[in-house]
């Protein structure tokens, strides 16, 4: 509610639209120098826009705060000196600041009208001749020409420069990874402002195709505007109506295995979830846009639905049952806005979208599974965007005011039947044999978020000063742990189990189709079943100067300066420094080639999924905090360390053995279990506050106008993150190095690691002061931010837009390098606390990426496009093969679990993290579409796409969970073991049709 009072109020006193500057520089073709005190025209005529301004003494204008449109011209009408010229058309995306020449010949007495003269296609093969900013783009004609799965924005951006597809950490982890980082802490705007899941990171609301008019990658040397990240900025813009009423109504369909290529392994869906058998892919939708004003009032609206059918198998011969369970997951994604042009110095903007996203847990597996109907569950990622956006012109001042709220759930997963418990079925044998009635836990997360920004443009003579503030204010609230219903673990005796396979049942058994007297093995139940969370402010104020010193070179000098108040964590004081300088330039070698270059320092915020742990997996038991009392007297935490500040009454589980059936004591009367519950691992707030993440970038670049229609670009550039996110143990069992010779009479258990604890554990009790306590961890994490991470990189380009021919292309060679010494924000060391072995390549490093794009027009409406994508191959893991040394777990501190790329296991004897590769990516996708004319202003188009056209079984390089992938892989890389848990998708085909007015 304080958040929708806060949003009316801010409404009643600010709008907004955008910010984008057009600087015209007009030169002589036969002199090059710079045509001072000339008219020059802009114009477009979409909406009616046409604008007049006088160059000044280096041959300049700037036409300021103008919307973010295609089809912009320049126009020169001609004077006794200079013939007539124009520009072709010129498209302006968000944060864009385009810079046109114009060259103008001597008059020759030409009459000839401009309005008569032949206007050219839209081309954006052009150099930058205003700042040193790495970004790269693709315009909505672009993203229609290639072959995209899904109409997913996400993967047209791996055709990019330095944008590869990610390993993740879950399955619905971004999957676009910025100069080999970590997904998650890309950033993603739309039109400039935040469309950040804020808990863990990722896309809020996941634009379609539909509502995109361009897409940009910030990937180095952005300006001082753009922060909050050290990492990537992905920034959509979107569409808006023109006088001319346009649209598009469509449908697409993937069908599935039944005519694709075939695999032994499961296939990801648009969630990053796994699907195999029965899946088929079926999507509609329908955009729609115009005046609702002539020249004034604009709209456009969009909106698509997809559903995905799927099957999973629920086997149990024990039981009796064998049958296919069908699933549905569903996309819906609204879109609209609404500009409105209320003078020549005033405009105004509002845009909504509205998501809802449910992704269908049914039951059963991929190949077999026990989960029967009644514990089937939906993961929900629902999402609100409200930006209402305004732009004025007050005389040399030019302003923006922005505004947005926003609202994200994520019910990970939504129970069928969330009064019941959950009850896991054994056999006398103790196999598992069904799984009923509840998830057996909850992760239902609330993100309200209110931003605000206001922004100032200065024009004074050569220089253009913007400044800015934005305010970004998420409230989060976390419904999670264990089931407050209770869990149930029962084991059938023989004769129930007899009972229960005659008796008939189906997908649909449940608990109450338990006998009443089956033994319960164990009992446990979520002692605190409440939300809680905190509210997560970032602050940011900026100022920039883009100071023309010459006609040829610009300089752009800028400050920027962040708070994250999540920095305090459990002291008093949070990070305050963090002042950032900006400075890059842009030199005009000449009329086709600049050389430009700069270094940024970048913060990055800090992470709330850390903040939100360190809460949940957290206690305020008496024994807890004796445990962290006596961290501080052996000097693991500092004297000053305020325990009630960094310990909070989280989630936790009694656990009881014996109890009758379906009977279990709730957890009002279990409260006392929470002092002595002995638990695995817990987590505190950083007494010493979390320092925000960083990176130096520093970039040099150049450009070549090979011809009107053809750029060459090289950028190469370094990047140093400092005080990444990481894990640290205050509990560490002692350090184990494990060498060449490490053999597997050498493995330590977990009870000999154990006791060479800070706080040793013996018999599931902590030894404090030589006396047993039952109520502390075995291991006490704390969010740090000591990491560190570096990136080479050297980009080279190749571009050609259509122009007068049949075809077009985009080439692209990245070579790369990332090394750091921690991935993920859940990332530990494999021995202790030991960080310094683990510095090496990241997860998702790639030496090699090749991309190009070639689009051929045979005839009249008809595109074909190729898309090419190959990879040198990701590193391996090498983790202890079990066959040789009977566990992953060497140095035996219980950390060999899981995900061995958030450091849970240890790595082969010999080996250092991430030493081995996988091979090659290569894959060829192929669009074929074609439109035919049915009236005036209408069009048909029929379209094919086919994905990995020559059916190539890659085991590197496409999007996928770092559980599930062949990125780990057990022995010494010398061993020739390779296990392929995973392969890119096959063959796969995808056919739309689209009517277009």
């Amino acid at each position: 509610m304080k958040y929708l009072y806060t949003l009316t109020m801010l409404c009643m006193v600010s709008m907004s639209f955008a910010q984008q500057d057009f600087t015209i520089s007009v030169i002589d073709a036969e002199t090059n120098a710079p045509v001072p005190n000339i008219d020059i025209k802009l114009t477009n005529q979409a909406r009616g826009i046409s604008l007049t301004q006088q160059t000044n003494a280096q041959g300049k204008t700037i036409f300021r705060s103008i919307p973010t449109l295609n089809g912009y011209q320049v126009f020169f009408e001609g004077n006794s000196d200079f013939g007539p010229n124009f520009s072709e058309k010129i498209d302006v995306r968000s944060n864009q600041n385009p810079n046109v020449q114009l060259q103008l010949n001597k008059s020759i007495g030409n009459s000839q009208d401009l309005e008569e003269v032949l206007i050219t296609n839209v081309s954006s093969a052009k150099i930058n001749r205003r700042d040193a900013e790495v970004a790269f783009e693709l315009t909505a004609e672009e993203i229609q020409e290639i072959p995209v799965e899904g109409r997913d924005i996400t993967r047209v951006l791996y055709r990019l420069p330095n944008v590869t597809q990610a390993t993740g950490f879950f399955p619905e982890a971004a999957n676009v990874s910025v100069n080999g980082g970590n997904s998650l802490f890309t950033s993603y705007l739309i039109d400039g402002m935040d469309n950040n899941e804020n808990f863990l990171g990722g896309q809020r609301f996941a634009i379609p195709s539909g509502f995109v008019k361009d897409i940009t990658v910030f990937s180095s040397n952005y300006s001082a505007e753009q922060g909050l990240t050290s990492n990537g900025i992905i920034d959509v813009t979107t569409k808006s109506g023109t006088n001319e009423t346009t649209g598009e109504v469509f449908f697409v369909t993937r069908p599935g295995p039944s005519i694709d290529g075939t695999s032994q392994f499961a296939q990801r869906d648009l969630s990053g979830n796994q699907v195999k058998d029965g899946f088929a892919r079926y999507q509609a939708g329908v955009g729609i846009g115009g005046a609702l004003v002539q020249d004034k009032t604009f709209y456009y609206f969009n909106f698509e639905h997809t559903t995905d059918v799927k099957d999973n198998l629920l086997n149990v011969p024990q039981l009796g049952v064998s049958e296919t369970v069908q699933g549905t997951n569903y996309f819906e994604y609204f879109s609209a806005k609404i500009d409105q042009i209320w003078s020549s110095n005033f405009r105004s903007s509002l845009r909504a979208n509205v998501g809802f996203v449910g992704i269908e847990r049914q039951g059963g597996g991929l190949d077999g599974g026990v989960q029967f109907q009644t514990a089937g569950n939906n993961q929900e990622r629902n999402s609100i965007n409200i930006a209402l956006k305004n732009s004025y012109n007050l005389g040399v001042l030019s302003a923006e005011t922005n505004l947005q709220y926003s609202r994200f759930r994520w019910n990970y997963a939504a129970a069928n039947n969330p009064d019941n418990p959950q009850v896991v079925v054994l056999s006398p044998a103790d196999e598992t044999l069904a799984i009923l009635g509840h998830p057996g836990y909850i992760f239902d997360a609330l993100e309200n978020t209110v931003q605000f920004q206001q922004k100032f443009k200065y024009y004074v003579k050569n220089h253009t000063i913007k400044a800015g503030l934005n305010f970004i204010s998420s409230d989060h609230t976390l419904f999670g742990g264990g089931n407050p219903n209770g869990n149930y673990t029962v084991r059938l005796n023989q004769n129930q189990l007899d009972n229960l396979r005659t008796s008939g049942l189906s997908a649909n058994f449940g608990i109450n189709d338990i006998p009443n007297d089956v033994e319960v093995t164990n009992y446990n139940v979520e002692l605190r079943p409440k939300s809680f969370g905190k509210t997560h402010n970032n602050t940011s104020i900026y100022v920039e100067d883009l100071w023309s010193a010459t006609e040829r070179l610009n300089l752009t000098l800028g400050l920027r300066y962040d708070y994250d108040n999540l920095s305090k964590g459990g002291s008093d004081d949070g990070d305050t420094n963090n002042i950032a300088p900006r400075f890059n330039f842009n030199y005009e070698l000449n009329n086709k080639s600049v050389i430009r270059g700069g270094y940024g320092l970048a913060y990055e915020k800090i992470n709330y999924a850390i903040y939100s742990d360190a809460l949940q997996q957290n206690t305020t038991s008496a024994d807890y905090k004796a445990q962290i009392q006596a961290f501080i007297d052996q000097g693991i935490l500092p004297a000053d360390t305020n325990i009630d500040a960094v310990t909070f009454a989280g989630n936790i589980s009694a656990n009881l053995g014996s109890v009758p059936y379906l009977q279990g004591p709730s957890a009002e009367s279990l409260q006392d279990q929470r002092e002595g519950a002995f638990s695995n691992e817990r987590r505190i707030l950083n007494p010493n506050g979390y320092d925000n993440p960083y990176s130096h970038q520093f970039s040099i670049g150049y450009q070549l106008q090979v011809e009107d229609d053809k750029l060459f670009f090289v950028d190469m550039y370094h990047n140093r993150g400092e005080n990444l996110q990481r894990l640290r143990n205050l509990n560490a069992a002692a350090q184990f190095p494990i060498g060449d010779d490490f053999s597997p009479d050498d493995v330590r258990t977990p009870a000999e690691a154990d006791a060479t604890r800070p706080i040793p554990i013996v018999n599931g009790a902590g030894i404090i002061n030589g006396q047993a306590v039952s109520g502390v961890a075995r291991n006490v994490v704390v969010s740090e931010t000591e990491g560190k991470s570096r990136y080479f990189a050297a980009s080279f380009n190749y571009q050609k837009t259509r122009g007068t021919d049949d075809y077009a292309y985009r080439l692209n060679y990245t070579l790369s390098s990332l090394k750091n010494d921690t991935e993920d924000i859940n990332f530990r060391p494999q021995d202790g606390n030991n960080y310094g072995s683990e510095y090496g390549p990241s997860i998702n490093d790639r030496r090699h990426n090749i991309n190009g794009i070639f689009n051929y027009y045979p005839f009249q409406g008809t595109t074909v496009t190729i898309a090419s994508l190959l990879q040198s191959g990701q590193p391996i893991n090498r983790i202890p093969d079990v066959a040789i040394f009977g566990t992953t777990d060497l140095n035996g501190d219980g950390s060999a679990f899981g995900d061995a790329y958030q450091g849970n296991s240890d790595r082969s004897p010999g080996e250092d993290r991430n030493s081995d590769r996988l091979p090659w990516s290569f894959n060829f996708d192929l669009g074929i579409q074609h439109q035919f004319t049915l009236t005036e202003g209408t069009r048909l188009e029929i379209r094919a796409d086919v994905f990995n056209v020559f059916n190539v079984e890659n085991l590197s390089g496409y999007s996928n969970n770092a559980t599930q992938s062949n990125q780990i892989q057990p022995g010494p890389a010398s061993s020739g073991v390779f296990i392929q848990r995973n392969a890119g998708p096959p063959r796969q085909f995808q056919f739309g049709a689209r009517y277009l007015f």
